[in-house]
Protein backbone atom coordinates (compact mmCIF):
# COMPACT_ATOMS: atom_id res chain seq x y z
CA UNK A 1 0.00 0.00 0.00
CA UNK A 2 0.97 3.91 -0.65
CA UNK A 3 0.50 6.52 2.07
CA UNK A 4 0.03 9.72 1.67
CA UNK A 5 1.87 11.34 4.64
CA UNK A 6 0.19 14.38 6.66
CA UNK A 7 2.79 16.55 8.57
CA UNK A 8 2.03 19.39 10.52
CA UNK A 9 4.78 22.28 11.28
CA UNK A 10 4.28 25.00 13.09
CA UNK A 11 5.61 28.47 12.29
CA UNK A 12 9.33 27.81 13.98
CA UNK A 13 9.41 31.02 15.98
CA UNK A 14 6.78 29.88 18.14
CA UNK A 15 7.56 26.14 17.68
CA UNK A 16 10.08 23.71 20.73
CA UNK A 17 9.55 25.86 23.58
CA UNK A 18 10.29 23.15 25.75
CA UNK A 19 14.08 23.09 24.64
CA UNK A 20 14.24 26.52 26.36
CA UNK A 21 16.71 24.85 28.67
CA UNK A 22 18.57 23.33 25.63
CA UNK A 23 18.86 25.94 23.58
CA UNK A 24 18.33 29.37 23.07
CA UNK A 25 15.42 31.47 21.86
CA UNK A 26 17.63 32.30 18.90
CA UNK A 27 18.60 28.82 18.15
CA UNK A 28 15.18 27.39 18.69
CA UNK A 29 13.56 28.26 15.48
CA UNK A 30 16.32 26.64 13.42
CA UNK A 31 16.27 23.68 15.36
CA UNK A 32 12.34 23.55 14.69
CA UNK A 33 12.77 23.86 10.70
CA UNK A 34 15.71 21.29 10.58
CA UNK A 35 13.82 18.64 12.54
CA UNK A 36 11.07 19.34 9.96
CA UNK A 37 13.03 19.06 7.13
CA UNK A 38 15.22 16.12 8.22
CA UNK A 39 11.94 14.36 8.83
CA UNK A 40 9.85 15.13 5.41
CA UNK A 41 13.45 14.11 3.16
CA UNK A 42 13.49 10.69 5.04
CA UNK A 43 9.50 10.34 4.59
CA UNK A 44 9.84 11.35 0.38
CA UNK A 45 12.53 8.39 0.20
CA UNK A 46 10.50 5.99 2.33
CA UNK A 47 9.16 3.32 -0.43
CA UNK A 48 6.15 2.89 1.25
CA UNK A 49 5.32 6.98 0.85
CA UNK A 50 3.49 8.20 -1.93
CA UNK A 51 3.59 11.99 -1.28
CA UNK A 52 3.75 14.03 1.94
CA UNK A 53 1.55 16.96 2.11
CA UNK A 54 2.70 19.47 4.93
CA UNK A 55 -0.14 21.61 6.44
CA UNK A 56 1.40 24.82 7.83
CA UNK A 57 0.63 28.71 7.26
CA UNK A 58 4.75 29.93 7.27
CA UNK A 59 5.88 30.49 4.23
CA UNK A 60 9.40 30.37 4.86
CA UNK A 61 9.51 27.20 6.19
CA UNK A 62 6.78 26.06 3.44
CA UNK A 63 8.90 26.76 0.61
CA UNK A 64 11.51 24.82 2.07
CA UNK A 65 9.72 22.25 2.42
CA UNK A 66 8.32 22.35 -0.64
CA UNK A 67 11.97 22.56 -2.59
CA UNK A 68 12.30 18.60 -0.96
CA UNK A 69 9.07 17.31 -2.73
CA UNK A 70 6.25 18.14 -0.19
CA UNK A 71 2.79 19.70 -1.05
CA UNK A 72 2.44 22.34 1.59
CA UNK A 73 -1.43 22.91 2.57
CA UNK A 74 -2.00 26.30 2.74
CA UNK A 75 -4.88 28.12 5.05
CA UNK A 76 -4.29 25.72 8.65
CA UNK A 77 -7.49 26.17 10.62
CA UNK A 78 -7.06 28.03 13.64
CA UNK A 79 -7.70 25.64 17.19
CA UNK A 80 -4.60 23.48 16.90
CA UNK A 81 -2.71 20.34 15.95
CA UNK A 82 -5.91 18.05 15.38
CA UNK A 83 -7.81 20.39 13.41
CA UNK A 84 -4.59 20.83 10.97
CA UNK A 85 -4.19 17.23 10.43
CA UNK A 86 -7.96 17.23 9.89
CA UNK A 87 -8.07 20.09 7.31
CA UNK A 88 -4.73 18.01 5.68
CA UNK A 89 -6.21 14.88 5.80
CA UNK A 90 -9.30 16.58 3.85
CA UNK A 91 -7.22 17.83 1.26
CA UNK A 92 -5.48 14.61 0.47
CA UNK A 93 -8.80 12.83 -0.07
CA UNK A 94 -10.49 15.86 -1.64
CA UNK A 95 -7.54 15.20 -4.59
CA UNK A 96 -7.67 10.95 -4.08
CA UNK A 97 -10.54 10.14 -1.98
CA UNK A 98 -9.39 6.57 -2.03
CA UNK A 99 -5.76 7.85 -0.34
CA UNK A 100 -4.05 5.82 2.50
CA UNK A 101 -3.40 8.90 4.99
CA UNK A 102 -1.12 8.81 7.88
CA UNK A 103 -0.44 11.71 10.60
CA UNK A 104 3.29 11.77 11.03
CA UNK A 105 4.91 14.08 13.64
CA UNK A 106 7.26 16.74 12.41
CA UNK A 107 10.10 16.36 14.91
CA UNK A 108 11.23 13.22 13.92
CA UNK A 109 14.61 13.94 12.95
CA UNK A 110 16.33 10.61 12.99
CA UNK A 111 14.02 8.88 10.89
CA UNK A 112 14.92 6.07 8.73
CA UNK A 113 13.07 5.29 5.80
CA UNK A 114 13.01 1.78 5.78
CA UNK A 115 11.76 2.19 9.90
CA UNK A 116 9.31 3.51 8.33
CA UNK A 117 7.72 1.78 5.59
CA UNK A 118 7.75 -0.99 8.68
CA UNK A 119 5.45 0.83 10.15
CA UNK A 120 3.73 1.74 7.39
CA UNK A 121 3.55 -1.69 6.51
CA UNK A 122 1.92 -2.82 9.96
CA UNK A 123 -0.51 -0.31 9.86
CA UNK A 124 -1.90 -1.45 6.43
CA UNK A 125 -3.63 -4.55 7.96
CA UNK A 126 -5.76 -2.59 9.95
CA UNK A 127 -8.35 0.58 9.26
CA UNK A 128 -6.74 2.93 12.20
CA UNK A 129 -3.59 2.38 13.71
CA UNK A 130 -1.29 4.32 15.66
CA UNK A 131 2.40 4.04 16.41
CA UNK A 132 3.18 5.24 20.16
CA UNK A 133 6.31 7.39 21.29
CA UNK A 134 9.58 6.90 22.71
CA UNK A 135 8.21 8.00 26.44
CA UNK A 136 5.14 5.77 25.69
CA UNK A 137 2.85 8.38 26.51
CA UNK A 138 2.17 10.21 23.05
CA UNK A 139 1.58 9.26 19.22
CA UNK A 140 3.99 10.04 16.53
CA UNK A 141 2.18 8.10 13.95
CA UNK A 142 -1.52 7.44 13.07
CA UNK A 143 -2.85 6.02 10.27
CA UNK A 144 -6.19 5.65 8.23
CA UNK A 145 -6.64 3.00 5.63
CA UNK A 146 -8.98 4.10 2.68
CA UNK A 147 -12.55 4.32 3.51
CA UNK A 148 -11.49 5.01 7.21
CA UNK A 149 -11.16 8.39 8.76
CA UNK A 150 -8.17 9.65 10.21
CA UNK A 151 -9.92 11.32 13.41
CA UNK A 152 -6.58 12.42 15.16
CA UNK A 153 -6.62 13.01 18.89
CA UNK A 154 -2.59 14.32 19.22
CA UNK A 155 -1.73 16.30 22.39
CA UNK A 156 -1.47 15.32 26.10
CA UNK A 157 -1.63 11.16 26.63
CA UNK A 158 -2.76 10.81 22.61
CA UNK A 159 -1.79 7.22 23.09
CA UNK A 160 -4.78 6.46 25.62
CA UNK A 161 -6.70 8.52 23.53
CA UNK A 162 -5.88 7.02 20.09
CA UNK A 163 -6.32 3.83 21.91
CA UNK A 164 -9.55 4.84 22.94
CA UNK A 165 -10.60 6.05 19.58
CA UNK A 166 -10.37 2.28 18.32
CA UNK A 167 -7.00 3.10 16.63
CA UNK A 168 -4.45 -0.28 16.49
CA UNK A 169 -1.55 0.05 19.04
CA UNK A 170 1.63 -0.83 16.76
CA UNK A 171 4.99 -1.92 17.99
CA UNK A 172 6.85 -3.14 15.37
CA UNK A 173 10.42 -4.57 15.76
CA UNK A 174 13.48 -1.77 15.03
CA UNK A 175 11.09 1.11 14.43
CA UNK A 176 13.08 3.37 17.45
CA UNK A 177 13.68 6.08 14.82
CA UNK A 178 10.05 6.19 14.05
CA UNK A 179 9.33 6.89 18.06
CA UNK A 180 11.82 8.96 18.45
CA UNK A 181 10.62 12.67 18.98
CA UNK A 182 12.19 15.61 20.33
CA UNK A 183 10.42 17.85 22.68
CA UNK A 184 13.08 18.35 25.26
CA UNK A 185 17.05 18.34 25.60
CA UNK A 186 16.82 14.41 27.00
CA UNK A 187 14.44 13.64 23.58
CA UNK A 188 17.22 15.54 21.12
CA UNK A 189 20.31 13.49 22.92
CA UNK A 190 18.31 10.61 22.41
CA UNK A 191 17.86 11.55 18.32
CA UNK A 192 21.54 12.64 18.56
CA UNK A 193 22.58 8.94 19.57
CA UNK A 194 20.46 7.13 17.20
CA UNK A 195 22.11 9.53 14.44
CA UNK A 196 19.82 12.69 13.19
CA UNK A 197 19.57 14.03 9.39
CA UNK A 198 22.14 16.52 8.10
CA UNK A 199 20.26 19.63 9.38
CA UNK A 200 19.50 18.77 12.55
CA UNK A 201 23.23 17.46 13.27
CA UNK A 202 24.57 21.15 11.68
CA UNK A 203 21.88 22.85 13.74
CA UNK A 204 23.30 20.54 16.71
CA UNK A 205 27.06 21.54 16.17
CA UNK A 206 26.00 25.23 16.48
CA UNK A 207 24.21 24.49 19.56
CA UNK A 208 27.63 22.75 21.13
CA UNK A 209 29.18 25.13 19.58
CA UNK A 210 28.11 27.99 21.96
CA UNK A 211 24.23 28.67 21.07
CA UNK A 212 24.00 26.75 23.57
CA UNK A 213 21.09 26.82 27.13
CA UNK A 214 20.32 30.04 28.91
CA UNK A 215 21.99 30.40 32.11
Amino acid sequence: MQWTLVVPVKPPSRAKSRLADTASDALRPSLALAFALDTVAAALACPRVRDVAVVTDDGPAGRELAALGARIVAGEPGGGLNPALAHGAAAVRALRPRAAVAALNADLPALRPRELARVLDAAAEFPRAFLPDAAEVGTTLLAASPGHELRPAFGTDSRVRHAASGAVELLPDAVESVRQDVDTGDDLRAALALGTGPRTAAAAARLLLGGGPRR
